[in-house]
């Protein structure tokens, strides 16, 4: 019958915390998401006896071992160059598409540029539709999961891409949005992840996995990523949204609670370097886990 998941995941966490050296990224008030000491803890106010689908469910949707570490990295705790080509060169269109996304990443958040503002009160809007904001400073932004009454301390670590993405989230893909916000689905822990604070998070992930800080990149899943940029302007927004499910499904996968989150973040990288390193990535739907996103 082969091992128990929960047995796997335990053995893959105490395997991987071993190695693993690079992406320590929780929550605190930093230039980079870091260790979630201070941040603001998200009490679960859902019912955890009801889950409308089982975390067993969601974890199907993906490819591989269940035992998230095994194989992602070698014993010097550095990524394999898994069919990787060295000398891979970018086309004058996916030169351009990268270097518009690298322009997005290179854009602070800026509280004096009416345009940012007006993004963060529409974040609002279409997450809490029938509650008005008192201010763009105010306790009520804590119940969307950022650590305090002013949002903007928690881009220092992304920048205006990391709200640009969370906007995007919730207007492709509202449901699943809602359904992660409000987590309203699975067996929740009474403490759970703060999710505004959490996006920035897998912002900031998806920045170093794709490599997007250097002139090109080395490993198969930058190199697939570029590609599917090419084909795909909003291909960095959608691979968001996907990597937001998979985090949300590791988090029900583990059980985890609120100070296990660079865990469950640790073990979404791995398993979306893993999708992003498959053969014949052409588009972003081409992922297996693009089918946790729904409408």
């Amino acid at each position: 019958m082969g091992i128990p998941f929960q047995l796997q995941a335990q053995q893959g966490l105490q395997q991987g915390r071993a190695i693993l050296t690079e992406t320590k990224m929780m929550i605190k008030k930093e230039p980079s998401p870091s260790e979630p000491a201070g941040g603001q803890l998200t009490k679960n106010t859902s019912n955890p006896l009801k889950p409308s689908m089982p975390a067993a469910a969601k974890v199907n949707a993906m490819v591989g071992n269940r035992t998230w570490f095994g194989g992602l990295f070698n014993g010097s705790g550095k990524r394999r160059l898994v069919n990787g080509d060295r000398n891979f060169e970018m086309t004058p269109i996916q030169e351009q598409q990268m270097q518009k996304l690298k322009e997005r990443l290179n854009i602070p958040y800026d509280e004096t540029q009416p345009e940012h503002v007006e993004s963060l009160k529409t974040l609002w809007k279409v997450s809490f539709p029938d509650t008005k904001l008192t201010g763009l400073v105010s306790e009520q932004w804590k119940d969307m999961g950022w650590q305090g009454s002013n949002p903007v301390t928690d881009f220092r670590g992304s920048g205006f891409v990391s709200l640009e993405n969370l906007l995007f989230f919730a207007r492709r893909y509202p449901a699943s949005f809602q359904r992660l916000l409000l987590k309203s689905q699975g067996m929740r822990a009474t403490w759970e992840y703060p999710f505004a604070v959490a996006g920035v998070n897998i912002s900031h992930m998806l920045i170093q996995l794709l490599e997007l800080n250097s002139a090109r990149p080395k490993y198969l899943p930058g190199m697939n990523f570029v590609r599917m940029l090419s084909e795909q302007e909003e291909a960095f927004d959608i691979l968001y949204c996907i990597a937001f499910e998979m985090m949300d499904a590791q988090w029900l996968a583990m059980h985890a609670s609120y100070m296990q989150f660079n865990d469950v973040l640790e073990a979404t990288r791995g398993q979306l370097e893993r999708e992003l390193s498959l053969e014949d990535l052409h588009r972003i739907q081409d992922l297996p886990a693009y089918n946790l996103l729904f409408k």
